[in-house]
């Protein structure tokens, strides 16, 4: 057969030899689903919502919040206080790092990884020699002061922090946000230093880190809190006590209640009564800085209580038995190793008193805010000892250790501007009377305008000079 005699190919058989069935077509392909609305629409849309519906029940209501005393006003009188005193609060507490040098060697700096923070850090003058007296003592006592008024201050603004709804626009939570850290921010600077303050060490970690890190964190707050609000702040004192802005308007700001309830005190009495409370504080903490009689006044200062009476009856910090210190550390088995410029003496107590002796007034003042009255102290000056091992001229800066096992501050680095002022001793009798082993037998460091911890007590070795 040639190829018009094929037979044509026919469709496979069904059942029974009838033809298959033809194969249906194929279904059309489902239509895309259309697209949800996006994750921001969906919240906008239940912020409207829940603004819609109004405030629940409770402290976001309007009406909550009844006291007639909130106003623009009574808030703007608090924030400028607040103002004034947490900038003095902030530098004195930056001199009060400043003054440990932390730059000069790691062991003085409890906050290592600060980076830029510690931008404006320089070497502490010795001079005058009560300057860290005066400026820890401001920096304590001013925190305790400013506690009645960061509470009012707190107390007039309370309806803000419940304000409904909660979150209005991405402008609106970067706002409550910067709110959540000055709020939060304060608190912790202020808790973390007045459990200091009381030796109350209670902290997950160093003192010095946490407080130094959270002030850091208040303030950036404060700073952007302060930009936004002093212009009205300003504008509501000027406005005067008596002058209320009507619940609803801008000027209210959210403070002002729309059903008062009958005020029991003025305004003006309000700030009057907070002012007492922080001058009543004042009267019982102050007397731990100032020294002398005013101690007695120093209620709540753990350093108020009396020390002891004779030449050595003032105050320490941690005496040597909770620093660990054993009779036979300051025995007569005890020695003073003096090293630098690759020589090294090694001198008994008795040695020590037979070298020139020399005088110092100086107080001691330490981070928790107290401090003494000037003290008179003799021993032998850094700079005599420094010449021992050939570095008495231009006597460099020296590691001072303590037979102290352990603790912060137990050794320190003194700054050559340290070792070389003439007052600046290794004392061994205070008063006219040798130390006793609380206030550092038998040998201590005493340095003009040092905070507290930088004058080592139960000093066995010094190094000047060399890499701390």
């Amino acid at each position: 057969m040639d190829a018009s005699d094929k037979v044509p190919e026919q469709p496979p058989a069904g059942p029974a030899g009838q033809p298959a069935p033809a194969r249906p077509a194929p279904a059309p392909a489902p239509a895309p689903a259309p697209k949800g609305p996006s994750v921001l629409t969906r919240i906008r849309g239940q912020v409207q919502a829940a603004a819609a519906a109004g405030p629940p029940p409770g402290p976001a209501r309007p009406g909550f919040w009844r006291s007639p005393l909130r106003g623009p006003w009574l808030t703007g009188v608090f924030g400028l206080v607040l103002l004034v005193g947490v900038t003095v609060l902030f530098v004195t507490g930056l001199l009060s790092y400043a003054a440990y040098n932390p730059d000069l060697a790691p062991r003085n700096d409890q906050t290592p990884d600060k980076g830029w923070l510690g931008f404006y850090l320089f070497t502490w003058p010795t001079s005058p020699y009560w300057l860290y007296r005066l400026t820890q003592g401001t920096h304590t006592v001013l925190g305790v002061v400013l506690v009645p008024v960061l509470l009012a201050k707190l107390w007039s603004v309370i309806p803000k922090l419940f304000e409904w709804p909660p979150l209005r626009s991405a402008a609106h939570a970067l706002e409550r946000l910067s709110l959540l850290l000055l709020v939060g921010g304060a608190g912790f600077t202020f808790a973390t230093g007045i459990l200091n303050i009381q030796l109350d060490y209670v902290f997950p970690g160093s003192f010095y880190t946490l407080h130094f890190y959270g002030a850091w964190v208040f303030m950036g707050a404060f700073v952007v809190h302060v930009a936004f609000r002093f212009p009205r702040a300003v504008r509501a004192v000027r406005a005067g006590r008596l002058h209320q802005p009507a619940p609803d308007s801008e000027e209210a700001a959210g403070l002002v209640s729309p059903n008062p309830a009958a005020p029991t005190i003025t305004r003006r009495g309000a700030v009057a009564m907070v002012g007492a409370g922080s001058l009543a504080l004042l009267m019982v903490t102050a007397g731990q800085s100032i020294g002398g009689w005013w101690r007695r006044t120093a209620l709540l200062a753990p350093h108020g209580r009396d020390p002891g009476s004779g030449p050595n009856g003032f105050q320490v910090n941690k005496t040597a038995a909770s620093s660990g210190i054993r009779p036979s550390d300051i025995g007569a088995a005890w020695r003073l190793t003096v090293r630098g410029g690759g020589r090294q003496e090694v001198l008994t107590r008795e040695m020590l008193l037979a070298m020139p002796q020399q005088k110092s007034a100086l107080p001691i003042a330490c981070v928790e805010g107290w401090s003494t009255p000037d003290q008179d102290w003799s021993g032998v000056r850094l700079s005599d000892l420094a010449a021992l091992v050939g570095l008495g001229t231009d006597t460099p800066q020296v590691l001072v250790e303590s037979v102290q096992r352990g603790g912060s501050f137990s050794s320190v680095v003194l700054a050559p501007n340290q070792a070389r002022d003439q007052r600046s001793l290794l004392a061994v009798r205070v008063n006219g009377a040798d130390l006793s082993p609380d206030h550092g037998y038998p040998a201590r460091v005493i340095v003009p305008g040092a905070p507290g911890v930088h004058n080592t007590k139960w000093v066995t070795r010094l190094t000047f000079g060399e890499p701390a």
